[in-house]
């Protein structure tokens, strides 16, 4: 079993998780997007760019190159990593992008937000792996000392986005979905995000 094998049912049965539909952020004050975003999606209007691989490298990774400059590096991205916390609950596997803050460490530490590229172009599809890999997260913090009270994650289609968080054993999957057309608030929610952690782990 892998992170991609999850249901929700399973989740509540193995680990206790609850979902709930909650509006996450308010005021979310949207960032101009900087030359690595514009120049890609220029580019990608030129492109016929249809598989979830083609999305992230055109979509996804400027996206995130561009908060991690922006931030002065204090995340590091990693991508297709193996995040392998509990081999016998099915908690391991490859995920597509982990946000974890640089502590200029060879390996993951601090893992902060998961990011799913979703499947078959449905966000709903990618939601069960995306709490699974928050599952595995806030273990495998837990086992390296460094336990978080709150984990983000977000599934993304490339076109849509859709965020939540794991608190105890409750995910909070947002009422709203974002879209590349307003790629400005996204990179916005992203902040919000990054800001709470600057707090939190200081």
């Amino acid at each position: 079993m892998a992170y991609s094998d999850f249901t929700l049912g399973i989740l509540e049965e193995k680990f206790g998780i609850t979902t709930h539909r909650k509006s996450l952020f308010e005021m979310i004050e949207p960032i101009k997007m900087g030359t690595l975003v514009q120049e890609a999606l220029d580019e990608l209007k030129t492109l016929q760019v249809r598989s979830e691989k083609a999305k992230s490298e055109w979509i996804v990774v400027p996206i995130l190159r561009e908060l991690r400059k922006r931030n002065n590096q204090y995340f590091t991205i990693y991508s297709g990593e193996a995040l392998n916390v509990d081999k016998d609950t099915g908690l391991q596997g490859e995920c597509d992008f982990i946000l974890a803050k640089d502590i200029q460490s060879l390996d993951i530490n601090y893992p902060i937000v998961q990011i799913v590229e979703a499947k078959k172009h449905d966000v709903e599809i990618g939601i069960p792996q995306c709490i699974a890999q928050l599952v595995g997260a806030k273990i495998y913090n837990e086992k390296k000392k460094t336990p978080l009270s709150k984990i983000y994650g977000c599934v993304t289609t490339g076109d849509d986005w859709l965020f939540m968080f794991l608190q105890e054993n409750a995910v909070f999957v947002d009422t709203k979905r974002y879209y590349l057309a307003e790629v400005e608030t996204i990179l916005g929610v992203f902040q919000t995000i990054i800001d709470y952690y600057k707090k939190e782990l200081k």
